[in-house]
């Protein structure tokens, strides 16, 4: 295979699954940098592909080997992109060369910068959206690439001039032709650890392989850095024991160096105690909701100490930061109707984030539309999981699956069984079988004081701004 070493200095880049939210980001990122951008995708629709009209960066159609006219000096080559995809079959007969993501944000973002990674199952969006939003409030210019919008940017990337660039580490492979995680191609002098579970189980076998993923990443970092890993996980315990830098944890457990006590839900927020080595540090209001938030939070703030940036600073800077899109934002409020979207999939996220809600929206109803869509939730590993997960919510609407057909069939999960078992424990629960249907189920049970929580790592078919429009068309603003 041609490698990438032989563009040494490109002019024309393009990117093959440009519309991706991250693909995108990384479009801007080289644009920005004064290359000549372009890129082609099978499913070009908004709002990637008007974030890229916007930018004026030409995208085409579909995969075909012309689009390679007139020759790109490099491509990159997204995860999205199978082997026998034509456009990236002619990049290797013609001898182009190429870069996975990774690799070209690791060349063309952090070069000779500090990279700070964020990797866990949970929390890293959230977590380096933070971490990004103080590094900026306390005058250090950071660049950043994250795997969502950050509402103090309104971007999910940012090129920046100072010493850090903060990434959030993902553990889904990097390529067709390089099928490491992507956290093992970033090279963090920092890095924080936030959970490890079993997920992504198009990728992974088991809970075993995630872990030793995990532990590959920990091992990667170089003696003289420093790993912040959540300590009241012992899988997270387990794996950081490897990790051939210093390891600081943090948590609710005494033995943890950073410890956040006292957490007290105020003013949509959380306000607590930051303890360290047993000893009170600062006290910290941040603007998010739930106590894995306080825990993302506490992380944050311990990597910037270690960094050397004051806490006055930080407590100052703390309340000012917007939050991510999708991370129980409020979408809409009708009268005393309130619809939160959220992208929560996972078991453990979704029973968090009913536990914010709970904390955000006291004393009120909580409905929850849920749809289960990644490669993960459509099989049956969490079959069990979600009854424990959703039963948090007061009523339960769940969806089929889209794309059920994509895993195997005997080992598909059942929305029906879920919400059978969610009736026998004693939830009330619904199954639809379209997001129509479950749409009209949901707008005729409403309530006056009521929270609708759409959960989803998707679009699921538009249902936030749909629920929002029929709460307005009948009359509950």
């Amino acid at each position: 295979m041609t490698t990438s070493t032989q563009a040494d200095n490109p002019r024309r880049i393009h990117l093959l699954g440009i519309c991706g939210t991250g693909m995108a980001a990384l479009a801007g990122i080289l644009q920005e940098q004064g290359f000549q951008v372009s890129g082609s995708d099978e499913h070009t629709y908004p709002p990637m592909s008007t974030f890229l009209e916007r930018l004026g960066i030409p995208v085409h159609n579909g995969y075909k080997p012309e689009h390679l006219t007139p020759r790109p000096d490099l491509v990159v080559i997204g995860n999205v992109i199978r082997a026998e995809n034509p456009e990236a079959q002619a990049v290797l007969q013609q001898g182009i060369p190429y870069l996975s993501m990774p690799a070209a944000l690791n060349r063309y973002l952090v070069g000779q910068r500090q990279a700070l990674v964020v990797s866990g199952t949970h929390g890293k969006t959230t977590t380096s959206s933070l971490l990004a939003w103080l590094l900026y409030a306390v005058g250090l210019d950071p660049g950043f690439m994250i795997g969502g919008i950050v509402k103090n940017f309104q971007s999910n990337y940012r090129v920046g001039t100072g010493p850090y660039v903060v990434l959030e580490g993902d553990e889904y492979d990097t390529a067709f032709f390089d099928k490491r995680p992507k956290f093992l191609l970033f090279q963090p002098r920092q890095a924080i650890l936030t959970s490890v579970e079993f997920d992504h189980a198009d990728i992974y076998r088991d809970l075993p392989h995630v872990v030793q993923a995990f532990t590959d990443f920990v091992r990667h970092l170089p003696p003289e850095g420093e790993l912040l890993a959540w300590g009241d996980a012992p899988l997270v315990r387990q794996v950081a024991a490897h990790a051939a830098s210093k390891v600081a944890l943090y948590g609710f457990n005494t033995d943890a160096l950073w410890q956040a006590r006292n957490l007290a839900p105020q003013d949509g927020g959380m306000r607590f105690e930051v303890w360290r080595a047993g000893r009170f540090w600062e006290e910290f209001f941040v603007p998010l909701a739930g106590r894995h938030n306080v825990l993302n939070t506490l992380a944050v703030l311990a990597t910037l100490h270690d960094l050397g940036v004051d806490r006055q600073r930080l407590q100052e800077a703390l309340p000012e930061f917007a939050g991510v899109k999708r991370r129980l934002e409020v979408a809409g409020d009708f009268g005393r109707i309130t619809v939160v979207d959220d992208f929560a999939h996972h078991p453990t996220a979704v029973a968090e984030t009913l536990l914010a809600a709970r904390g955000r929206f006291p004393g009120r109803r909580l409905l929850v539309a849920f749809e289960p869509r990644t490669n993960t939730s459509r099989r049956r590993v969490f079959q069990q999981d979600y009854v424990q997960a959703l039963a948090g919510a007061d009523l339960i609407f769940v969806r089929e699956p889209s794309d059920l057909w994509k895993a195997p069939e005997d080992d598909r999960f059942s929305s029906p069984q879920l919400v059978a078992d969610l009736t026998h424990a004693g939830r009330r629960a619904w199954y639809f079988p379209d997001t129509d249907a479950l749409l009209k189920a949901i707008l005729a049970q409403t309530q006056p004081g009521d929270v609708i929580l759409v959960m989803s790592n998707g679009g699921f078919d538009g249902l936030v701004g749909r629920l929002c429009e029929g709460l307005n068309r009948e009359n509950f603003a």
